[in-house]
C-alpha cells in the first residue's frame, strides 16, 4: 500500500504562534520555533522526516488562512 509524504509550508510572518495547527497535528511534524518573526511571535516551524502525510489538518485549524500551505509531494510504496 502507498504512503503518501506531506510537507507544510509556513508563511512566517502570517503566523501569530497561537499553537493550534501544532495541537491538532496528528503526526507532530509542527512545532513552535525558537526565533521571532517580524510580528514578535514564536512562528511554527514544519519538522521533516516526522511522518506527516498532507492531511491538512494543521491548514483547518490555523485561524490565519495564509500562513499554512500543505502539499504532497510522494507516495512512497511499501
Amino acid at each position: 500500500m502507498a504512503k503518501r509524504i506531506g510537507l507544510v509550508e509556513v508563511a512566517t510572518d502570517c503566523c501569530k504562534g497561537c499553537g493550534m495547527c501544532v495541537a491538532e497535528c496528528p503526526t507532530g511534524s509542527l512545532r513552535l520555533g525558537p526565533g521571532w518573526n517580524r510580528l514578535g511571535y514564536h512562528a511554527v516551524e514544519f519538522v521533516m522526516d516526522t511522518g506527516c502525510t498532507g492531511c491538512g489538518v494543521c491548514f483547518y485549524a490555523c485561524p490565519e488562512p495564509a500562513a499554512l500551505r500543505v502539499f504532497w509531494v510522494a507516495e512512497q510504496v511499501a
